[in-house]
């Protein structure tokens, strides 16, 4: 039975295609299933319809988009793509009177006359459609996308409009999208909610904050084409991320024949750093083959200054801690697949995906201890050293089906990634006296922590139009994961060298299993549109402490219920309603309970026990005339996990872990308008004000009942200036915000950028500055119980950066635009930073 599971979950590669085989069969005898039903109820005569599209030569209009319409009322019956040779056909039309319409670009639309289908088959005339008055060769096209949009479920940002995105890694891109924050540990808030998911393309990443900042740190932002906030996703999307999802999409090139684009800039603040990229694609027939690759070098330094006291029965110590972090990353990223479209109605793909990165870190720690933050007794010197590889390989195959012109289709995706990440790290301690004498021997402590992490997704949606407004959508997700960490601690407090250190040693592997399946049915009336969504998912994880035999297993089900209801109250009003209850299950960095020191008083230590939290969220929004966007938000969390800083008053240590809080209340008001000063100066406004109350019961020996009412804004500001320079101001300020026992104090910025373009705008450049006046900070207190502590991080934010990219390859649209499967999956990393 063992092994039967294991295949189950861990499937080679003719498992997978055995198991796709055996889904598109079943789903098949589904689609079946209801176009029998829908014979039988409507039992009545069909024919097929068929002719031929021609340019003004006679010749064949090669993929040109025709619509069957009926003659009474002019709504379109069915849609489809002429053949290369212009031929196009209609099937199963039931008997009436119709006309077919033709477009194409560059040319007028163009009707058939009037004819009457029956029993027989109708072949028409060829339609011939003449060009339209304008010439492509002369046409400029200068519109953009804005920067922010909103769409029905979610509000994007247009990363590749943006110019003082210019030559940032992808999480400093991240930081300017709206009613997005970024804290000093890098963990990502959403509307001023932790427990954000981060998708990749429509798929999930999976990550820590650690992780995934590792992961977006490495991504040239130049690669991005938008970020999608999901505050209320459907019940289609995983359950997981309280605060909503974020799906970052990278850059795809859809035109035909061979082109691309390099991309190469340099930035500099207090170091250097570079990046330069290379994206192609060739689209040629019914094949698209396309690549990219990026790489880097970024250098950055981050200074921190802790103090603390600690309060036991006899004394208090006072703790002042400078720390500096000089952090190097070289990352390597690629991407490459193809996609095939096996028939008009079926496009096969596959994707490989990487990150062959390493990174190095040289940082130093001076803690001064005595009784007062004035007077020093001893002195702790801890300079360390911390090597870190990446190696991460991820594969997709994917298969999308249209069964039908109506919308009918069925896609699946399957999925299989590794990583080995490992990272060796030296922590050398220097007992001193206020002279800068040494009094006792050197701790020199060594962490070895080699990761393996695999994972396994099978995904299937099927979508089915009932009617013309009743819409019904399936789906099935299993996804096995298996993470193994292993801590090789060694330590030498004698000078005699490195041994093993059995407290600390430990190996940790992590098994989780998820089965899911989801419901959503969607309605379309008048003015109002109704979409109710259900989820269930069933989660058995084990997590298996090796070296002390600690064991936590859990299994459980749960069901996630979504509703969605949008009324339109005039053109240009529209009124929407939410709700969903959703999951967040710990990261694997948090479950593992290994201890990371930074000195002798000060580590930080994973929970195995943390249990999932659960949120209830609801939305009320307003939109008027598709541009300004109003919601006001509500949600509650139950054992809701928190990072915090803990004191053992005993050993005067302080360590970070993360524990469940009873709950969290969350209330938010959330405002996004483009606005126009002028025909050369627009912008946008993003405004969320936002109250987050957190209770926790025996907490260092108290009851925790703490809330704040904060805000936050950002504004973009766009100049279009003489000789076609483009400018893009962008500023934030974010007031103070409680967060568990944190205070973090205000944090405001202003970012500046140019654009131009050259040679027929092929070659563009920009320049960008970030943090001009050099204001970024992440200052954080905390007074509660035992804890006492105040800290300062200055990051190197004010950096100025340089970035050309230079398009090349064939440009010419065609008419033709065919849309491709699934993009690849996302990286599931693990690594410690």
């Amino acid at each position: 039975m063992k092994m039967l599971l294991q295949e189950k979950y861990c499937p080679n590669f003719y498992t997978y295609i055995i198991y796709i085989r055996s889904l598109i069969l079943k789903f098949s005898a589904i689609t079946t299933l209801f176009a029998c039903i829908y014979t039988t109820a409507n039992a009545q005569t069909f024919t097929k319809i068929s002719g031929s599209v021609l340019n003004e030569g006679g010749k064949p209009m090669e993929f040109a988009t025709l619509s069957l319409l009926r003659v009474k009322d002019s709504s379109i019956v069915k849609g489809t793509m002429a053949d290369a040779n212009g031929k196009y056909i209609f099937d199963k039309i039931a008997a009436g009177d119709y006309i077919v319409a033709a477009t194409t670009m560059g040319y007028q639309k163009t009707h058939s006359a009037k004819f009457t289908a029956g029993a027989q088959a109708v072949n028409l005339p060829a339609i011939a459609m003449q060009p339209s008055s304008q010439n492509l060769k002369t046409v400029n096209i200068t519109a953009a996308k804005p920067l922010v949009e909103r769409k029905a479920d979610r509000l994007v940002m247009n990363v590749e409009n943006s110019i003082v995105a210019t030559g940032n890694s992808a999480l400093e891109v991240l930081e300017r999208a709206p009613g997005v924050t970024v804290d000093k540990d890098d963990n990502i808030s959403l509307q001023g909610k932790a427990g954000v998911t981060v998708m990749i393309n429509d798929k999930l990443t999976y990550l820590s904050s650690t992780q995934l900042a590792n992961l977006l740190r490495s991504t040239d932002g130049s690669t991005i084409q938008s970020i999608e906030l999901i505050t209320n996703p459907s019940s289609k999307y995983d359950a997981a991320g309280n605060s909503g999802i974020i799906n970052i999409k990278l850059k795809k090139n859809k035109q035909s024949g061979f082109n691309g684009s390099l991309t190469a800039g340099a930035g500099y603040g207090l170091n250097f750093r570079n990046n330069s990229s290379l994206n192609m694609n060739v689209k040629e027939g019914d094949w698209n083959f396309f690549g990219s690759f990026s790489r880097g070098d970024i250098k950055r330094e981050n200074n921190m200054n802790i103090r603390r006291s600690v309060t036991n029965s006899t004394d208090v110590t006072y703790f002042n801690q400078l720390t500096e972090f000089v952090n190097q990353v070289h990352f390597n990223n690629y991407r490459f697949g193809a996609d095939y479209n096996t028939s008009k109605r079926n496009v096969l793909g596959f994707i490989v995906s990487g990150d062959h990165s390493s990174g190095f870190d040289d940082n130093s720690n001076l803690t001064n201890i005595g009784p007062s933050y004035n007077q020093v007794d001893s002195m702790q010197n801890t300079p360390s050293t911390i090597d870190q590889t990446y190696r991460n390989i991820a594969f997709n195959l994917n298969d999308k089906f249209d069964i039908d012109t109506l919308g009918q289709s069925i896609s699946v995706d399957v999925d299989h990634s590794r990583f080995r990440n490992n990272s060796v790290g030296y922590y050398n301690t220097q007992f001193l006296l206020p002279d800068g004498t040494s009094y006792r021997n050197p701790l020199l402590i060594a962490n070895i922590t080699p990761s393996k992490i695999t994972i396994n997704t099978q995904k299937v949606d099927y979508v089915k139009p009932l009617n013309k407004t009743l819409k019904l959508e399936l789906g099935a997700k299993f996804s096995f994961v298996k993470t193994d960490n292993d801590l090789q601690a060694k330590l030498d407090s004698t000078g005699t060298g490195l041994v093993d250190d059995p407290n600390r040693t430990n190996h940790f592997i992590y098994d989780e299993k998820i089965k899911a399946g989801y419901f959503n049915l969607s309605k379309e009336f008048k003015t109002t549109s109704v979409q109710l969504g259900l989820r269930a998912e069933h989660t058995k994880s084990k997590g298996d402490l090796i070296t002390t035999n600690n064991v936590v297993e859990r299994s459980y089900l749960n069901f996630f219920p979504t509703l969605f209801v949008n009324q339109k109250l005039g053109k240009k009003h529209e009124l929407g309603f939410n709700y969903s209850r959703r999951i967040d299950r710990p990261s694997y960095e948090d479950l593992n309970p290994f201890v990371y020191y930074l000195d002798q008083f000060t580590y930080s230590q994973g929970n195995p026990f943390l249990k999932p939290q659960y949120t209830n969220s609801f939305e009320l929004n307003y939109t008027y005339n598709k541009t300004i966007n109003l919601s006001l938000n509500y949600s509650h969390t139950s054992d809701v996990f928190t990072e915090v800083i803990l004191t053992d008053t005993a050993r005067k240590v302080t360590y970070q872990t993360n524990l469940n809080f009873n709950s969290q209340d969350s209330y938010s008001l959330n405002l996004n308008t483009p606005f126009t000063f002028w025909k050369w100066w627009t912008g946008n406004l993003t405004f969320t004000g936002f109250y987050n109350n957190f209770k926790a019961n025996d907490l260092l020996g108290g009851n925790l009942n703490k809330g704040r009412a904060s805000f936050f804004f950002k504004t973009t500001h766009n100049f279009l200036l003489p000789k076609e320079i483009k400018a893009e101001i962008v500023t934030f300020y974010q007031s103070t915000v409680s967060y568990g026992i944190y205070n973090i104090k205000p944090q405001y910025s202003i970012d500046l950028g140019f654009s131009r373009s050259f040679l027929n705008k092929k070659l563009n450049v920009k320049l960008a500055v970030s943090d001009v006046f050099w204001m970024r900070r992440n200052n954080i207190t905390a007074n509660y119980q035992t804890v006492d502590l105040d800290i300062r991080q200055k990051r190197e934010t004010r950096i100025a950066r340089v970035n050309l990219t230079y398009n090349f390859g064939n440009t010419k649209i065609k008419s033709r635009d065919r849309q491709t499967g699934a993009d690849a999956e996302s990286n599931r990393v693990k690594s410690r930073n």
